[in-house]
């Protein structure tokens, strides 16, 4: 199995999805991880341009095009079964479980930590940090 964690600095959990331009991957055999690597990850540095207004209490993400751009930012880690964030919009949630890739949100920072937690049961997805 593949788990993707989205970051800004390789160590920790960003806050929000959208905004991080990596990926760190690490797959995972047998409860322990055996390969651990950095992609790219396209957002709102490379988005900001197309990124619709959202009005306060509006679900985020389900503007038009949204789903194109949550799609090519999925498309990196099409290979990944999970994504750990620590936020994002209902719009990229939505879009990443349509991929098959099972988003969890979490407050967990460090992401060897998140992914411990993952491997052992013990990580809350915490939907309230969903926006």
């Amino acid at each position: 199995m593949k788990i993707a964690v989205i970051t800004e600095d390789g160590k920790t959990i960003s806050q929000h999805f959208g905004r991080a331009p990596l990926y760190v991957v690490v797959a995972i055999e047998d409860g322990k991880i055996v390969s651990r690597e950095t992609r790219d990850k396209s957002g709102h540095h490379t988005f900001a341009a197309h990124h619709a207004d959202v009005k306060p209490g509006e679900p985020h993400g389900y503007d038009a095009g949204a789903q194109v751009r949550h799609s090519n930012m999925a498309s990196t880690i099409n290979d990944c079964q999970v994504l750990l964030a620590g936020g994002m919009g209902w719009g990229a949630y939505d879009s990443l479980k349509s991929h098959n890739i099972e988003p969890i949100a979490t407050d967990v920072e460090d992401i060897d930590e998140a992914i411990q937690r993952y491997i052992d049961g013990k990580l809350e997805n915490l939907m309230e940090r969903l926006h």
